[in-house]
């Protein structure tokens, strides 16, 4: 009920993820932005999507590298028309042909791009181009029709709850009127298109804004005591949250202009991680416990109070921080991923198992190709003030071999990021290290210089073992370099072989009782 004094709600945001008219189930997808320093190739990012399971992505522009990288992937892909792209495109179909062509026919069918966003938050944040924003989608649409790939893509445009004036009793929230005649066209579009309505929501923005009229509990998802129930007075709809208000207020501003059927997606929602002096609701602690309650709300197939069986398809903002935005520090903070692959904090992101401790086994190794100085100042510190345990790596022990720097930093790295994850521990030692889903225990014998002899003699007697954590930094970038990188050893490749071959040939005779002549 107190959400009556509050400016433009933040977003009505529940039908997460694409597309609901077709999908059994809800998703939850993430956003790449590509305003990061030390962005990882492209490769990398695909990888670490990959490992987490993460099957919807949204993409702010049409890179040429991700959309390579995601191909043969099944990833659902929204890709994005910049803003600055918009005038151009809404003032020429030619310019939005060539676009659909260079952006989209051209990766498809190998990348699966389900739909395009035509520039973000169009109304409020460049409202000059409004009046070209729908002629803009309706020439990208029949661009689409033209190369016959109308049906596997869609076409929207992300909106901010700000383009709703009045956002509580969701029942009868409104669009601000001074956008009526672009957003009925924009609905009628999408109606005749079979699209859907991209939302930007962030319960986070609502809260501080709210002045501390909303206790914080709501828009984290977690349980209100009797006192503090949010109920539409209409209605008599309880809120649990205030993500399923604000998705339930942008379906009632819908239809308010006299339209149905138009899902929601939530396009951008999260919390961000680290915030100023001024911003102190913006901690690790916060945005670990809406993130994981928004996965699991989004998880139980619902939708709000008024479209109850309309699943909530929703993408997390954003994948890596942002360093580079303008603006309060809690703008660069919103990444639950680090460049390196590790989790910013425990997140249960891609598969419904990852939010448990025990779904899966991360690995922090040394980086491919880094320096050798720094590995080894990466080794002292680890197995020094890091308070790794390094006995393993002596000599004589199971884990000196490979004596290499890359093989100890790799043993040394997961055994400090293993015991000190869940104190705060990273995965970077001065950017040498990162994250991986493949054991490096079954990479130690096969990239060692020793003698076949001597390899398979160690290898009956004792075995190098790295102990792994679970679900600790997330699916993560393969492969690294666990030892020396090369061709796999001669043991792997020719004795191991030979003599597993001659074993099985000479069981053979033994069993049929046969004489048989056979060269190796």
């Amino acid at each position: 009920m107190l959400l009556m004094t509050l400016k433009p709600w933040l977003a009505i945001s529940i039908l997460f993820f694409f597309f609901i008219s077709n999908v059994i189930g809800a998703f939850v997808g993430i956003n790449i932005g590509t305003d990061v320093t030390n962005l990882p190739p492209a490769s990398d990012v695909v990888a670490l999507l990959k490992a987490r399971q993460i099957t919807h992505v949204r993409l702010f522009n049409a890179d040429a590298h991700m959309l390579k990288a995601l191909a043969n992937t099944s990833i659902e892909v929204i890709i994005g028309v910049t803003n600055e792209e918009v005038l151009g495109i809404g003032e020429s179909p030619s310019t939005a042909a060539a676009w659909v062509n260079r952006n989209v026919a051209a990766y498809m069918p190998g990348t699966n791009i389900t739909a395009i966003a035509v520039g973000s938050e169009v109304l409020t944040a460049i409202p000059n181009a409004a009046p070209v924003l729908v002629p803009a989608m309706n020439y990208l649409h029949k661009a689409l029709v033209a190369s016959r790939l109308n049906n596997q893509v869609k076409v929207s445009t992300p909106q901010s709850m700000d383009v709703i004036a009045k956002a509580f009793p969701p029942s009868t929230a409104t669009f601000n009127s001074s956008w009526n005649s672009t957003i009925f066209q924009i609905l009628q579009f999408l109606r005749n298109t079979n699209s859907y309505y991209m939302l930007n929501a962030y319960p986070y923005y609502e809260y501080v804004h709210s002045d501390g009229i909303f206790p914080i509990e709501y828009a984290l998802f977690q349980p209100l005591s009797a006192v503090k129930q949010i109920v539409d007075p209409n209605t008599l709809f309880h809120y649990v949250s205030m993500f399923d208000a604000l998705v339930d207020a942008t379906y009632n501003s819908i239809e308010a202009l006299n339209f149905s059927d138009i899902p929601v997606v939530v396009t951008e929602t999260g919390w961000p991680w680290a915030g100023g002096s001024n911003e102190p609701d913006a901690t690790k602690e916060n945005a670990e416990t809406f993130n994981n309650n928004l996965i699991r709300r989004v998880s139980n197939d619902t939708g709000p109070p008024s479209q109850p069986k309309i699943p909530i398809n929703t993408f997390i903002y954003e994948m890596f921080n942002e360093d580079k935005r303008p603006g309060p520090i809690s703008e660069r903070s919103w990444g639950v991923f680090s460049t390196n692959g590790s989790d910013v904090y425990t997140l249960g992101l891609g598969s419904s198992d990852s939010i448990s401790d025990n779904s899966s086994t991360a690995f922090c190794v040394a980086k491919p190709g880094a320096d050798e100085n720094k590995l080894q100042d990466g080794i002292n510190w680890a197995c020094g003030q890091g308070r790794a345990n390094c006995s393993a790596i002596q000599s004589g022990q199971p884990c000196y071999f490979p004596d290499t720097i890359q093989s100890h930093a790799s043993y040394a790295y997961n055994d400090y990021y293993q015991r000190m994850h869940s104190l705060g521990g990273t995965c970077d030692f001065d950017g040498t290290a990162t994250m991986t889903t493949q054991d490096p225990s079954k990479f130690y014998l096969s990239n060692d210089s020793r003698s076949c002899d001597a390899l398979i003699n160690m290898q009956s007697s004792r075995s190098c073992k790295f102990t792994g954590s679970s679900n600790s930094g997330g699916g993560v970038f393969p492969p690294a370099a666990f030892g020396p990188i090369g061709a796999t050893s001669q043991c792997s490749t020719i004795r191991l072989p030979v003599i597993a071959y001659t074993m099985v040939v000479f069981l053979a005779l033994l069993i049929l009782d046969v004489n048989a002549h056979f060269v190796f």
